[in-house]
C-alpha cells in the first residue's frame, strides 16, 4: 500500500512540533530519523521509545535495537496505525507534547475547548485611537496606575527578576549549532535520492496489514479451538451444510463459495509466512548451521568426559580407598571413646542426688544448686536424648525446688531466733557461718525479698520487745492494782514518774539492742552481696597482695567467717544496685519503727493529760532521754528519725501550753491582790539577780539554803536599787523559767518565745488598767492610788525593761534563721513598757500640774508672807518627793521635778499678767519676790533638787 501525503500534510511535515524547528520532511523516513538524533535517548548502545502510553514504548525491546529496527518500530507502531488516516496517526505523533509545560501555559489536553484567559484578545491601538472621542484621554492608564506609567518610556525592570541578555542563550546556541548544521546536511544530502529501503518497507507494510485484515479476527484469536461447539457454528454455518444436502444449485454455489473462502484465507497465511521466511531465510540457514557444528563439539565432549571418569575411577581404586579406610576406622575409634565417655558422664550424673544430699546436710546450698545447674545443662546438651535419664532433669527440677522452700525455712527459722533472743545477749549476731551459706544460697537462686523477711520480723521482734518490757515494768510496781485494770496501757498510766521513766530508759535500751543486731545482718549482708557480684574480693593465702582489675575491690569488713575464694558471680550489676538500695530502706524502715513503738508508748502514757503535768525538771529530763535515743538510734542506722522528734515536739508544745497557762494564771492571780505597795526582797531573787549578772546567762541557780543573809529593802542590780512590788519578782523568775526551758528544749524555743511575749504584754496591760486606770481601787479595796503607786509601778516597769535585751539575746540564739523576725516582738514590748513609763511620770507631772494651778488661782499678791498659796504649793512637792525619791532613780526624780517646776513658772507668769504686776520694784514686785524665794528655798531641803530652783526670776513678764 502506497503512502501519501496531501499538500496540508507535507506542509506540516516541514516543522516539528514538538521541537517547533523548521526541517524539510519530504519523507517518512526523515521524520524517523529527526525522532531518533534528536528526540529519543540512548541507553547501553540502543534507542529507547519514549512515545508510548507512560513514557516508554513497550512493543520495542531496549537491548539490541540498530537505527534500522528503530526505523522500521516507528513505521510500524507510530507512524502506520491505519491503512486508512496515516497522516493523521504522524500528525498526532507530532502534536503529542513531549516535553512538560510550564504551570502558566495553557494545556491543549485539559483545556481542549475550555475559555482560557490566553483566549482574550484586546486591539491596543484601536483603544487608544478611538475616532469618536474628541481628545485623548491621557488619564486612560493613570488614572489607575499613576502619572508615572504614562511618562515613562519603559517599564521599570523589577529587582527580584533577573535581566536577560544574549549572553544568556550563548551554551544552548553552541550545544545545538553542531547537530543544525548536521541535519541541514543530512537533509540536502536526501532531498536528491530516489525512492529508499525504508519507504518500501512501509508500503509492504501497510500492504500486508490490508491482507490480513481480510482474515476474521476469528481466526487470529489465541482462544480459536474447532472443538467448542460455538467457534465450530461460526466457521461452519449449518444452514450451508444443510442446503448442500438438497440438490439444489443454489445451495451447491454456497458451499462452493465457503470453501474458496477458507482456501483464500489459507493462501494469504501461507503466502505471509512465506513472505516471512523468505525475509528471515538468510538467519534460519545460519541457525541450522550453527546447530551442526554444536552437535559436533558436544559428541567430542562427551567422548573425553568418559575417559576422565574411567581415568578417575582408576585413581580411586589405586590411591584413595585405603587411605579413606583409615580414616574410617580412626573415626570409629574416635566414636567408642566419645561413647565411653557418655557412660562414665551417666554414670556421674546418677551420682548427682546422693551428692546433693550430702551438700545440704553440710549447709553447702550453693554447691548443690550449682551441682543441680550443671547437671541440667548436660542432660541438656551432652546427654540430650539419652532415655533412661528421661526423668532426671524433672526430678532435679523438683529438688531445686525443695532446696529454695529449704533455704526459705532456714532463713526465717534462723531470723526469728536472733530477734528473739534474750536482749542480754551482747553478741552482734549467731552462728554467722550459717546464716552466709544461707544468704548465698539466695542470692544463688536471685531471691531478693529476705530483705523483706527480715524487715517484718524485726518489726515483730520490736513489737514483742516493748510489751515485754512494759509487763517487766508493771510486774515490778508493788502499787499498781492488775485486777481492776486489764489493759496493758491503762496499768503502764498507773506508773510514776520514776517509774515510767526508768521504764522508758529500759525501752530505749532494747530497741537500740534490737537495731544494732539489724546493724550487724546489715553488714553481713552487704559484704555477702559484694561478693556474690564481685565488687569485694576474697582474701586467700595464695592471693597476690596487688591486682590487675581496673577497680580496686574491698576487704569485707563484717564478715568473721572463711568464705571460699572461687565464688562465681551470682548476681548482676542491676540486682546489686537493687540490694544496696533495700539494704539502706531496711535500716531506715527498721530505725522509723523503732520511733513509731516509742511513739505509741509516749501516746498511750500521755492521754490523761500525764506528760502536761510533769515538771519543768521532769520534763526536761525525759527531753533528754529521748535525745539521748534519738542520738544512738542516729550513729547505728546513719540517719535522722523525725517521728519521735515529732511526737515529743507535740508533748513539748501541750507541756509549754500547760507552762504557760499555769504561770499566766499565777501571774493574774497575783495581780489581783498586789496592793501596789513597796515589799522586801528575799534572797531567793536577790540570789537569783547576782547569779543572772555574774553568769551573764538567763537561768536558775542551784538551789542552796542561804540562812546567814536576810531579806533586804531593795533589789540590787549592777548596783542600782530597784524598790518593787512581790509580783514583778515573780514575773522575774518566770521569765527566767522560760529561757531556762528553752535551753532545755530548744525545739519549743519559738513557741516558749511566743508565750512569754504574750506574758509580759499581759503584765504591762494589767499594771496599767490597775494602776493608771485605777482598777486596783475596786479590785483590792485601795483608797486611793497615791504617787508612791504610781512610782512603784514605774521602777517595776523599768526593772523588766532592764532585763529585756539580756532575753532577747537569749532567745536570738535558740532561733533558726527562719525564726529570727519573731525577735521584733521584744522591740514592740520594749517600746510598750517604755511608753507606759512615760505615761505614769506624765501622771505624776499632770496630778502636781492640777495643784499648782488650782493654789496660784486663788493666789493675791498681799501681805503676809510667804502666802499660804505657796506654802501649799511647796508642801505637796515636798510630800511627792519624799513619796518617790526612795523608789525612783534620781535622774529620774530630777526629771519629773524639772517639768513640774517649768509648769509652776508658766502658770505663775500667766498669772502676774492677770494681776497686773510687774517687775516695777513696787510694793506688789516686793511681795512676789518674797514669795519666789520663800519657793526656791524650799528645793534646798529636797535630796538630789538643791540646784533646781536657782533661776525663778525668769516668771516676769518682759515688756
Amino acid at each position: 500500500m502506497s503512502l501519501t501525503v496531501n499538500t496540508r500534510q507535507q506542509a506540516n511535515w516541514n516543522k516539528c512540533i514538538w521541537c517547533q524547528e523548521k526541517i524539510n520532511f519530504k519523507t517518512p523516513k526523515d521524520f524517523c530519523r529527526h525522532l531518533r538524533d534528536f528526540h529519543c535517548t540512548r541507553e547501553g548502545g540502543s534507542y529507547v521509545c519514549r512515545y508510548g502510553r507512560n513514557g516508554v514504548c513497550p512493543s520495542l525491546p531496549v537491548d539490541g535495537v540498530s537505527d534500522l529496527d528503530y526505523e522500521e518500530h516507528i513505521m510500524r507502531d507510530h507512524v502506520n496505525q491505519s491503512a486508512e488516516n496515516t497522516m493523521s496517526a504522524l500528525q498526532k505523533l507530532h502534536t503529542t507534547p513531549r516535553r512538560p509545560q510550564p504551570p502558566s501555559e495553557p494545556s491543549v489536553v485539559e483545556d481542549q475547548h475550555k475559555w482560557t484567559v490566553y483566549k482574550s484578545k484586546v486591539n491596543l491601538p484601536a483603544a487608544l485611537n478611538d475616532p469618536r472621542l474628541l481628545k485623548r484621554e491621557t488619564d486612560f492608564f493613570t488614572k489607575t496606575w499613576g502619572v508615572d506609567f504614562y511618562d515613562k518610556t519603559h517599564l521599570p525592570v523589577s529587582p527580584y527578576l533577573q535581566e536577560i541578555n544574549w549572553s544568556h542563550f550563548d551554551s544552548y546556541v553552541k550545544k545545538t549549532s553542531a547537530r543544525y548544521k548536521k541535519h541541514n546536511k543530512e537533509l540536502e544530502t536526501l532531498n536528491g535520492k530516489p525512492e529508499t529501503h525504508l519507504t518500501k518497507t512501509v508500503r509492504q507494510a501497510e500492504k500486508n496489514r490490508t491482507e490480513l485484515e481480510q482474515i476474521p479476527k476469528l481466526f487470529l484469536m489465541p482462544t480459536f479451538n474447532l472443538e467448542n461447539p460455538s467457534t465450530f457454528s461460526a466457521v461452519f454455518p449449518w444452514t450451508q451444510v444443510e442446503e448442500s444436502k438438497v440438490d439444489t444449485p443454489g445451495a451447491r454455489h454456497s458451499s462452493k463459495l465457503l470453501q474458496e473462502k477458507m482456501s483464500h484465507y489459507l493462501d494469504i497465511v501461507e503466502v505471509q509466512i512465506a513472505q516471512q521466511i523468505s525475509r528471515r531465510s538468510e538467519a534460519f540457514f545460519h541457525a541450522m548451521t550453527s546447530h551442526d557444528e554444536l552437535q559436533e563439539r558436544m559428541k567430542t565432549t562427551c567422548g573425553r568426559i568418559k575417559y576422565l571418569r574411567d581415568k578417575m575411577n582408576s585413581m580411586d581404586n589405586l590411591m584413595a580407598r585405603g587411605s579413606l579406610k583409615i580414616m574410617r576406622l580412626t573415626k570409629s575409634r574416635c566414636n567408642y571413646i566419645q561413647l565411653h565417655n557418655k557412660l562414665k558422664l551417666m554414670a556421674t550424673v546418677h551420682q548427682t542426688q546422693p551428692t546433693i544430699q550430702t551438700l545440704l546436710s553440710t549447709n553447702e546450698f550453693v554447691g548443690a544448686l550449682d551441682l543441680i545447674s550443671t547437671t541440667q545443662e548436660v542432660l541438656s546438651q551432652e546427654l540430650a536424648g539419652v532415655h533412661s535419664l528421661r526423668h532426671l532433669g524433672s526430678q532435679l527440677a523438683e529438688l531445686q525446688k525443695l532446696i529454695d522452700i529449704m533455704i526459705q525455712e532456714d532463713f526465717h527459722k534462723h531470723v526469728t531466733n536472733e530477734l528473739n533472743r534474750p536482749v542480754s545477749d551482747t553478741s552482734p549476731i549467731m552462728d554467722e557461718e550459717k546464716l552466709v551459706a544461707i544468704l548465698f544460697g539466695m542470692l544463688r537462686l536471685h531471691k531478693m525479698d529476705f530483705l523483706d523477711v527480715y524487715r517484718d520480723e524485726t518489726f515483730t521482734g520490736m513489737k514483742a520487745v516493748v510489751k515485754q518490757t512494759v509487763i517487766v515494768a508493771v510486774c515490778e510496781a508493788d502499787d499498781i492494782d492488775t485486777e481492776n485494770n486489764s489493759s496493758l496501757a491503762d496499768q503502764m498510766r498507773l506508773l510514776n514518774y520514776r517509774q515510767w521513766s526508768a521504764l522508758m530508759e529500759n525501752i530505749f535500751n532494747n530497741l537500740l539492742t534490737i537495731l544494732k543486731r539489724a546493724k550487724a545482718f546489715h553488714g553481713i549482708v552487704t559484704d555477702v552481696v559484694g561478693i556474690a557480684a564481685g565488687r569485694t574480693k576474697v582474701p586467700t593465702p595464695l592471693q597476690s597482695p596487688t591486682t590487675d582489675s581496673p577497680e580496686p575491690l574491698e576487704e569485707p569488713t563484717h564478715l568473721n567467717v572463711s568464705v571460699s575464694g572461687d565464688v562465681d558471680v551470682m548476681v548482676s550489676s542491676e540486682e546489686y544496685g537493687h540490694a544496696v538500695a533495700g539494704l539502706k530502706e531496711l535500716m531506715i524502715a527498721v530505725c522509723d519503727h523503732a520511733h513509731d513503738r516509742c511513739c505509741k508508748v509516749l501516746t498511750a502514757r500521755g492521754k490523761d493529760g500525764f506528760l502536761e503535768r510533769l515538771s519543768s525538771a521532769e520534763f526536761v529530763t525525759l527531753s533528754r532521754l529521748i535525745e539521748k535515743f534519738v542520738s544512738d538510734c542516729e550513729e547505728v542506722c546513719g540517719r535522722k528519725s523525725t517521728s519521735l522528734r515529732v511526737t515529743v515536739q507535740s508533748q513539748a508544745c501541750r507541756f509549754v501550753s500547760k507552762f504557760h497557762e499555769d504561770r499566766k494564771n499565777k501571774l493574774s492571780l497575783i495581780l489581783d491582790n498586789e496592793r501596789w505597795k513597796q515589799s522586801d526582797v528575799p534572797m531567793e531573787f536577790q540570789g537569783l539577780v547576782e547569779h543572772i549578772s555574774t553568769t551573764g546567762h538567763l537561768s536558775l541557780p542551784d538551789n542552796k539554803n542561804d540562812s546567814e543573809r536576810s531579806a533586804g529593802d531593795y533589789l540590787m542590780v549592777h548596783g542600782d536599787r530597784f524598790a518593787v512590788v512581790g509580783t514583778v519578782l515573780m514575773l522575774l523568775k518566770m521569765v527566767v523559767e522560760y529561757c531556762q526551758c528553752a535551753d532545755d528544749i530548744p525545739s519549743v524555743a519559738s513557741d516558749l518565745l511566743t508565750r512569754l511575749v504574750d506574758l509580759l504584754k499581759m503584765f504591762n496591760s494589767r499594771t496599767c488598767q490597775l494602776v493608771l486606770g485605777a482598777g486596783a481601787l475596786e479590785l483590792v479595796g485601795l483608797k486611793t492610788i497615791s504617787t508612791r503607786n504610781l512610782a512603784l509601778a514605774s521602777r517595776c516597769l523599768q526593772l523588766v525593761v532592764h532585763y529585756m535585751p539580756m532575753v532577747r539575746q537569749h532567745f536570738e540564739s535558740k532561733l533558726v534563721n527562719r525564726q529570727v523576725s519573731m525577735l521584733k516582738h521584744f522591740d514592740q514590748i520594749s517600746k510598750d513598757y517604755t511608753d507606759h513609763i512615760d505615761e505614769i511620770n506624765n501622771k505624776l507631772v499632770t496630778i502636781m500640774e492640777s495643784m499648782v494651778d488650782s493654789q496660784l488661782s486663788r493666789w493675791e499678791v498681799k501681805a503676809p508672807m510667804p502666802s499660804s498659796c505657796f506654802r501649799a504649793i511647796c508642801k505637796q512637792m515636798a510630800k511627792l518627793h519624799e513619796a518617790i525619791v526612795d523608789i525612783l532613780p534620781q535622774e529620774r526624780v530630777k526629771e519629773i521635778f524639772s517639768r513640774i517646776n517649768q509648769t509652776f513658772k508658766s502658770v505663775l507668769r500667766q498669772q502676774l499678767i492677770h494681776l497686773n504686776v510687774i517687775n516695777n520694784g513696787g510694793p506688789q514686785h516686793g511681795l512676789v519676790t518674797s514669795d519666789l524665794t520663800f519657793y526656791a528655798g524650799s528645793f534646798k531641803t529636797l535630796r538630789g533638787l538643791e540646784d533646781l530652783a536657782q533661776d525663778v526670776h525668769d516668771v516676769w513678764d518682759k515688756r
